[in-house]
């Protein structure tokens, strides 16, 4: 029975949110300042982590965790993460502020509901449909679509959120044959020769040893924020820490800061806390059921 332990399971969060932020800061500088293709920065920042993360997945027992009469579902699962990962590496290349990006990827649990009614025949309830449309205003909010400098290069990471909350369906569908272990293993170890293939076209192997040690330090803090996301669920409920999750939006504007001297406008503020405070509403909607 889990011993909920609420200082741990949010410094664990928070560690986890720190982590990305860094990640975030290090993927976009490596592919402006050094003009490193978004492809090639995922290929070896995911690889490394693999390194970083396998004897963690040595301890889920990998042979047994390969185990599975869906390996097909799995492949179509990792790809669709893949596809996430590009087009919000892609944005950050473009580049769009990190500000604007991390807060438009925290509409995928809005993406996700609406999926669940209409691919998983689940019964959405006015409140949770109001609660998704209220976000998807505050997204509105953020991306500003009729303003004069709109870019539709601002939309990508809203692909990736959209990618990612299939991803999450997937997960919750394939959750019911295979065991949270075969679905850690299987994504990562396929998402290796998927971000591969998909890096072939636009090759360029770094040579300056700064390139490898950004990349180095991006990939151990990938494996980190992933061990720091299952430890933060291993010592306190999940209700409890989910909403430490939010805490990413601050230190990733801070990040941006930091790295590029972003600063966010006011209207980031607004359409963030109504697409945070959509979320939690869903987030709670789903625990009480």
């Amino acid at each position: 029975m889990l011993q909920h332990q609420p200082v741990q399971g949010a410094s664990w969060m928070l560690s986890a949110g720190l982590a990305f932020a860094i990640v975030n800061s290090i993927a976009q500088y490596l592919t402006i300042t050094f003009g490193l293709p978004s492809t090639m920065v995922a290929l070896i920042q995911y690889s490394i982590a693999l390194l970083v993360i396998l004897p963690y997945l040595r301890t889920l027992g990998i042979r047994n965790s390969l185990k599975t009469d869906y390996f097909g579902m799995h492949l179509l699962r990792v790809f669709i993460a893949v596809i996430g990962i590009q087009l919000w590496l892609w944005a950050l290349a473009y580049p769009v502020p990190i500000w604007q990006g991390i807060a438009l990827l925290m509409t995928s649990p809005l993406f996700a509901t609406i999926g669940s009614g209409i691919f998983l025949k689940e019964k959405v309830s006015m409140a949770r449909w109001g609660a998704t449309l209220a976000g998807f205003v505050g997204t509105m909010i953020i991306l500003e679509p009729w303003a004069d400098n709109f870019t539709w290069a601002t939309l990508l990471p809203v692909g990736a959120a959209f990618f990612w909350a299939c991803y999450s369906l997937m997960v919750k569908k394939m959750s019911a044959n295979d065991s949270p272990s075969t679905m850690v293993v299987y994504l990562l170890i396929l998402i290796t020769p998927f971000n591969f293939l998909l890096a072939l076209p636009e090759w360029q192997t770094p040579t300056d040893i700064n390139i490898w040690l950004l990349l180095i330090g991006a990939g151990a803090m990938t494996a980190l924020a992933q061990w720091a996301i299952v430890k933060a669920y291993s010592v306190a409920d999940a209700s409890f820490v989910q909403p430490f999750d939010h805490a990413k939006l601050p230190l990733n504007v801070l990040a941006g800061w930091l790295v590029f001297g972003w600063v966010p406008p006011g209207r980031l503020w607004l359409g963030a806390a109504i697409i945070i405070a959509s979320v939690a509403f869903i987030t709670q909607w789903e625990r009480k059921r």
